[in-house]
């Protein structure tokens, strides 16, 4: 058979659909009451009995209802044949010992056979018959798809998998026989003192001492990658394997765990700079914050960003009565509750167009609504953007954070969580001074609530944390960008750093600290090692394969940027919390009446556009608020 016939072929048997379900129920079910009857047959004709019409239509009906229990308690027909396991094999054999019951009991009532060893051979042979064949016909669908594919496979390009424990081997049974891939699972390779090379599941497993040594092995097996298949291996690994793969051009992928997987192996995805920037796993506790969210409604501002969506897609998995977005982003809005509404179908989902600085447009929301938790994500975020037009940050950040704030403790909100930033934290920038402004005004006013100045029990809790992996804006789609266009990737300052978390990290530590937080407090989370941006744009370029193409320009620090942000979790300015990641700041408090009266004049002179005078304003109110290559700092006292 030519080789490209045959292929053509894999991949048109490739493409067939699964078998229905029930169709295999039904040839389980012929096959079952076949093998009764014939082993009836052939017991009564081998000890010299009359096989009697009648007493094969009882064993045949104990035997149909006896198979019909057994397959639909163990689910033997919901398998997909073709990916057939030793699993598959006890969910047959369990079936066939509940049908050997009751077809005993047939034979037993029916007094079939005079002599015990007749009604046992007859049972035996029936239960032999039915789990061989059952099982046989599996293998023979296996066989016949795995011999096809292979010549399919045979022209994809070879990787290998990091580790060799059992989910891996399930997951190359699975991605081997997915035609859509253009890759095919060629062993297994682990790290140990000794090299060794040893099979498991028909595939070799490479065991070496160091990575020089597997280049031997990829020269040989043609191997193309490395296959990682948990987010732990890859950090471990990546200042070993994964840099070892990178100076040597081998690819490296990773795919979802296997419990996201729907109904066949995903494709391999190429690792990026977020999967090497990913840290541990995250210690929740899930329970108590499902405890606390169950039947709760919650609003969140800035649904439509990186941080208000992801929140949203982790507040949509608890069990809240309603969820409420709000953003004055009308696609990116619109975009997030299509995305909520496939995949969360009976969530109550309420939709909001509005902006923060409008009171009216928030009093509506909150008297239609009347949510119980609040997140507050709305914000201007962007340091140059923001050095550019201050009345906006202030506005927005400031002004707006005080608008919600309030309205909140009017409706009788429970909780109030607002997300802060690490440029809060000696503000150089007008972005980082109107976050911290916005904190200060939440403090404030839960001590103004707390000692009875004003009526309510809401609670305000302020989060801070640096910089999220892929967020809307941030250095790390800029940097993909550049290298898809082939370069330059520009980067401020070669000694620039910053603190990263993924998103995800970010918003369970959110959920989290809404549980921990007394009230008044702004929590600080740990963003473990800062990275030098000039060493994550030479891991990106590496990763694109591009290394020697594009190059990196340094263009110089922006109005307002820092060189290092602060520590956030630095136990010297920080107390501990119940949770290992997230930390109380020490910051100064202020006085709710005294400062009331700034803010009114704030608000009065950004929506009058007097830039500067917000911007002495703002010095005024936070004095560590230093500016830092921008043009306000003509206004810092020398």
């Amino acid at each position: 058979m030519p080789r490209s016939f045959r292929i053509g072929l894999s991949k048109k048997i490739a493409g067939i659909p699964y078998m229905n379900r029930w169709f295999v129920f039904t040839f389980d079910l012929l096959v079952s009451c076949f093998c009764t009857l014939a082993s009836y047959a052939l017991t009564s004709n081998l000890f010299g009995q009359k096989v009697v019409s009648d007493t094969a239509v009882l064993i045949g009906c104990f035997s149909l209802f006896a198979s019909v229990v057994g397959f639909l308690l163990f689910k033997t027909y919901k398998n997909i044949i073709r990916h057939s396991s030793f699993q598959s094999i006890w969910r047959i054999a369990a079936a066939v010992a509940i049908k050997m019951l009751f077809v005993s009991a047939a034979y037993l009532f029916n007094h079939t056979f005079l002599k015990t060893e007749h009604f046992l051979a007859a049972v035996l042979l029936d239960a032999l018959l039915s789990f061989c064949i059952l099982v046989f016909a599996r293998l023979m669908v296996v066989v016949f798809y795995t011999y096809t594919i292979t010549g399919f496979s045979k022209s994809k390009q070879k990787v290998l998998i990091y580790g060799a424990d059992p989910n891996d081997i399930t997951i190359t049974n699975l991605l081997n026989l997915n035609t859509q891939s253009d890759y095919t699972i060629g062993g297994f390779l682990c790290f140990a003192s000794k090299s060794n090379t040893y099979a498991v599941g028909n595939l070799p497993v490479f065991v070496v001492k160091k990575t020089s040594d597997l280049r031997r092995i990829t020269e040989k097996e043609d191997i193309q990658g490395i296959l990682f298949t948990n987010q732990k291996d890859i950090i471990e690994e990546r200042n070993r394997l994964i840099a070892y793969c990178l100076s040597k051009n081998l690819k490296t992928f990773t795919i979802p765990p296997i419990g996201k997987w729907r109904h066949t192996a995903p494709r391999l995805r190429s690792l990026d700079i977020t999967d090497l920037l990913g840290r541990d796993e995250l210690n929740i506790n899930t329970a108590k914050i499902a405890q606390d969210f169950e039947g709760k409604t919650v609003l969140v501002t800035g649904a439509a960003g990186s941080i208000g969506s992801e929140f949203c897609r982790q507040l949509a998995a608890l069990r809240i009565e309603k969820l409420v977005l709000l953003d004055n982003c009308e696609t990116g809005l619109h975009n997030l509750r299509l995305e909520l509404e496939e995949n969360f179908p009976k969530l109550p989902l309420s939709v909001m167009i509005g902006d923060v600085r409008s009171k009216d447009r928030l009093h509506f929301v909150f008297e239609k609504h009347h949510p119980q938790i609040v997140f507050h994500a709305a914000a201007y975020k962007h340091v140059p953007l923001m050095e550019e037009n201050p009345n906006e940050a202030f506005l927005v950040n400031a002004i707006g954070t005080r608008n919600i704030a309030h309205v909140a403790l009017q409706y009788g909100v429970e909780k109030f969580l607002m997300v802060s930033t690490d440029k809060a934290v000696n503000p150089t920038n007008v972005m980082g001074a109107s976050k911290r402004l916005a904190e200060i005004y939440v403090q404030s006013l839960n001590q103004a609530v707390k000692d009875g100045l004003l009526q309510g029990n809401t609670r305000y809790i302020t989060t801070r944390f640096g910089n999220v992996l892929g967020s809307q804006g941030s250095v790390i789609p800029l940097f993909k960008a550049q290298i898809e266009k082939g370069g330059p990737v520009t980067v401020t300052h070669p000694e620039i750093t910053r603190y990263f978390m993924t998103i995800r990290e970010a918003c369970l530590l959110m959920l989290e600290a809404s549980v921990i937080g007394n009230g008044g407090d702004i929590l600080a989370f740990d963003m473990g090692t800062p990275v030098k941006i000039a060493d994550l744009a030479k891991k990106m370029i590496q990763l694109s394969g591009h290394e020697n193409e594009i190059k990196i320009e340094y263009t110089g620090l922006r109005p307002g940027e820092k060189l290092y942000e602060e520590v956030l979790s630095s136990e010297e300015h920080t107390q501990p919390t119940s949770h290992e990641k997230i930390r109380i700041a020490e910051a100064k408090t202020y006085v709710f009446d005294e400062i009331q009266p700034l803010y009114d004049r704030l608000e009065e002179i950004t929506r009058a556009c007097r830039s500067e005078e917000a911007v002495r304003l703002a010095k005024e109110i936070v004095p560590e608020y230093i500016s830092n290559n921008s043009e306000f700092s003509k206004f810092d006292s020398k």
